[in-house]
């Protein structure tokens, strides 16, 4: 029975498919419309080519357009591998020919499938991983936004009232954008008063309204130019605040259903018993781990993907020169790296281990990155062993002598 490998070079409305034989021969060469028929025919064809021998597909996307495809051959029982497309156009350089065409990016595909051993099967993980990958990355999305909206309102407000722009801090501050939304001039600060401004605050709910109102008060009072165009660029900035507040209730509620999703994981109470993991940073290790250590093999593989496992970089005389992967999961990294941060101040084992590193004369990043690898070594026992982390490890039981 001969054995084929498929390699498929996806698009957004179509993919090429190139089938090759053990001795690189191909076998089969076809573009393919993004469409469920069109790609369960494709598979058919394939299966009836390989007369019932195995068959493994190879593609340069997990996600976006090639989420049909994976899921059809998911479905239908098939292997799939994920070669990266910065993998494909690296190999592509030692094949013939200069050019550039889906077909050789597809045979290209299929040709590494074939020779390497290194690359891992493709596991997307149970309905609850895809749910919280979705949510976790909506939420990044969100917070890129909000991010961006409060640097384009400060940028405006520091144009023409630089004395407001440094009073608050507009990250972390809900009252600034209250106030932002209904005053943004010196004028306008200094015509309503400290006393009414206050009152107009506590209407709103806003926490030390008195405070706030002092604040902005004073930074008016120290401004009494206008700017050229001052007007337009106050509108502006009440709705990037208006626009930063939506963001704010948007989030919340992707919290709130992420951590819904999140609890009913059977690993969720295991990852939360770790100190500085909360819902969200366990929801992005369920969503991009997809729950299920046995994917990695061995508690090493784990750390290589999330990039805390140094890789040498060694030549001639030049040797013990270790660097981090270029290839690895920059979301397992924050993941860790974050967690890990929250753990140095807040857990007293982990505490203790950042300052026998800081003691070592390691910087505070290398310290951070060492706990964070630590740390991930802890979690993979407890998964394993399905328990819950301890500040204090259990006494072992007494010999009987």
């Amino acid at each position: 029975m001969p054995e084929l490998w498929a390699g498929t070079d996806a698009g957004k409305a179509e993919h090429h498919c190139v089938v090759i034989d053990a001795e690189g021969k191909r076998r089969l060469s076809r573009r393919v419309a993004n469409d469920e028929t069109a790609l369960l025919e494709l598979i058919a064809d394939v299966l009836a080519l390989s007369e019932d021998g195995p068959v493994t597909w190879a593609i340069d996307l997990n996600a976006g357009g090639a989420a049909m495809m994976i899921a059809l051959l998911t479905d239908n029982g098939q292997q799939v591998l994920y070669i990266p497309g910065r993998t494909v156009h690296h190999a592509s350089g030692s094949y013939r020919g200069d050019g550039k065409s889906d077909a050789k990016d597809a045979f290209v595909i299929a040709d590494q499938a074939r020779m390497r051993r290194d690359i891992q099967v493709m596991h997307h993980g149970d309905d609850i991983a895809v749910g919280l990958r979705i949510l976790t990355s909506r939420r990044l999305d969100l917070a890129a936004d909000r991010t961006r909206a409060i640097n384009r309102m400060r940028a405006q407000l520091l144009g023409y009232f630089p004395a407001l722009e440094r009073a608050f801090d507009y990250s972390t501050s809900k009252a600034s954008l209250v106030l932002l939304t209904g005053y943004q001039t010196p004028a306008a600060l200094r015509r309503i008063g400290r006393n009414r401004l206050a009152v107009w605050l506590k209407n709103r709910k806003v926490r030390n309204y008195r405070l706030v109102a002092a604040t902005a008060v004073e930074a008016a009072e120290a401004q009494h130019t206008a700017v050229s165009g001052e007007k337009q660029a106050a509108a502006v900035v009440a709705r990037l605040a208006r626009e930063v507040m939506a963001l704010d209730d948007e989030i919340a509620e992707t919290d709130a259903l992420i951590e819904a999703r999140f609890r009913d994981h059977p690993h969720a109470e295991i990852i939360l018993s770790m100190p500085g993991l909360g819902p969200v940073l366990g929801a992005e290790f369920i969503a991009h781990t997809g729950g299920d250590m046995s994917v990695f093999g061995t508690a090493d593989r784990l750390p290589g993907v999330a990039g805390l496992a140094p890789v040498p970089k060694d030549s001639g005389r030049i040797s013990g020169n270790m660097r981090r992967p270029r290839r690895y999961c920059r979301h397992l990294l924050r993941v860790f790296c974050l967690s890990a941060q929250v753990a140095a101040r807040h857990c007293p084992l982990s505490k203790a281990f950042y300052e026998r590193k800081r003691a070592k004369k390691k910087t505070h990043k290398q310290a951070v990155i060492a706990l964070a690898r630590r740390r991930l070594n802890v979690l993979w026992a407890l998964l394993r062993d399905s328990r819950h982390f301890e500040i204090s490890p259990p006494l072992r039981a007494a010999s009987v002598g």
